[in-house]
């Protein structure tokens, strides 16, 4: 079993509108965007990062706004919902922000004994709110009071056909499963961040997802450093798993390999961070390009959607 892993890291999804994408995360989640650079495979789309003030491992959302991208279908093989932790006792304050900014498909239910807000975000993304007594420091720059702000991820469900094969694989990487309830089956990681959890939603007569807007397109994992994350490949590699060579992604380095129930799985580093190359102050503010697409920045900051700061 590893034991280097410590939670999530980021999840990472598809849009079809920079700028409707922005707005929601920023104007009405919150959320402070920490990073605005482009797709290290297709520049001329964004890769838009938001999270708390620094980008603490844990609480990073970020999209590939692929304009006019055409919606995703739902399925199994995917990420369903992730989630967010809020203080206890806000959903009814969030429920009531939610819907004054347009927000459609709110629920509320009770899962593995936490009370959550279910709602759609602007593809029709599957998030929830789920109230926990959670320590970490939440952004507030943008207009949601500390009392009820996000914290960071509190988990993310994993939609599958058969869940055996994945619960093996979340074992192997130092889950315990702690909980079960009809078809969900939940696993905790302990000693890492407080994005610690996964719930296997099993949903054998369901049909594979389709990626588009509002699909996760994968989701990753935090490891300390380098040294953990070459620890971490080898043993993957060693239990017949297919994983690329390590990548540069600028603010962290990346490993992604395909999980049996067809979830892309990424380990990344906690190092270097996100203000590599940008004080803390002024994080997500400017246009940050990768040192391959650097010579097109004049015909990227023309073409690229405006974004508000």
């Amino acid at each position: 079993m590893l034991t280097q892993i410590k939670g999530l890291h980021h999840v990472t999804s598809l849009a079809s509108s920079a700028s409707r994408n922005n707005t929601f995360f920023t104007d009405v989640l919150g959320l402070r965007r920490i990073k605005k650079t482009v797709n290290f495979d297709a520049p001329d789309v964004y890769h838009l990062y938001y999270g708390d003030e620094v980008g603490t491992a844990g609480s990073v959302m970020t999209y590939f706004p692929f304009r006019n991208a055409a919606r995703g279908r739902a399925g199994t093989g995917e990420v369903g919902t992730t989630s967010f932790t809020v203080p206890l006792g806000t959903l009814k304050a969030w429920a009531y922000r939610l819907t004054t900014y347009g927000t459609t498909d709110l629920e509320t239910d009770t899962r593995f004994g936490e009370r959550r807000l279910l709602f759609k975000g602007p593809d029709g993304d599957a998030f929830a709110l789920v109230e926990a007594d959670d320590a970490r420091t939440p952004w507030t720059g943008n207009g949601v009071s500390q009392d009820m702000a996000i914290r960071g991820f509190h988990s993310a469900d994993m939609r599958v056909k058969d869940g055996g094969a994945s619960a093996e694989l979340l074992k192997f990487m130092g889950y315990e499963e702690v909980d079960r309830a009809g078809n969900v089956t939940r696993f905790a990681i302990s000693g890492g961040n407080e994005a610690n959890t996964i719930d296997i939603e099993t949903l054998p007569s369901v049909g594979f997802a389709g990626q588009g807007a509002g699909s996760v397109h994968h989701i990753a994992f935090a490891v300390e450093n380098r040294a953990r994350q070459l620890e971490v490949r080898e043993a993957l590699m060693d239990t017949g798993y297919q994983v690329t060579p390590v990548i540069d992604r600028d603010y962290f380095w990346a490993i992604y390999f395909r999980t049996p129930g067809g979830v892309l799985f990424e380990i990344a580093t906690n190092e270097p961070g996100f203000d590599v190359d940008e004080d803390t102050a002024h994080l997500g503010e400017a246009l940050k390009l990768p040192s391959q697409h650097a010579h097109l920045r004049e015909k990227l900051e023309r073409q690229l959607e405006p974004l508000e700061a």
